[in-house]
């Protein structure tokens, strides 16, 4: 499983047009950055922190086919990266991300663990 760590209107106008188009980041570098289990922490701390109203939203990589690419990103390790649009239908499950008292948003523990 690889997930996505996406604002929650974004996320439900995705849902709404039933294709997520990636975040302004995303647009920006040509592709969808996803993140492993391993490096969801690490993510949320560096590139969310401070930001509200987000979800971890689920995804089999397997589903996404070819266009997901494993590319060295932070420190050398391989990220998931998906070249083109993501339906919104392959989504597995979301829940929301609550920020901790240093405004980082809270990974499930199961996740991480």
């Amino acid at each position: 499983m690889i997930f996505k760590i996406v604002g929650q209107e974004a996320w439900a106008q995705a849902c709404r047009e039933g294709v997520y188009r990636g975040s302004p980041d995303d647009m920006r570098d040509g592709f969808i950055h996803f993140s492993a289990p391993e490096q969801l922490q690490g993510t949320a701390a560096k590139h969310f922190r401070g930001v509200a109203d987000l979800l971890i939203v689920a995804f089999d990589e397997k589903a996404l086919g070819a266009a997901l690419v494993w590319e060295p990103s932070r420190g050398g390790a391989l990220f998931p990266h998906l070249y083109g649009e993501l339906a919104t239908a392959l989504a597995l499950w979301q829940r929301p991300l609550p920020l901790n008292g240093e405004g980082v948003p809270q990974i499930p523990q199961e996740l991480v663990s």
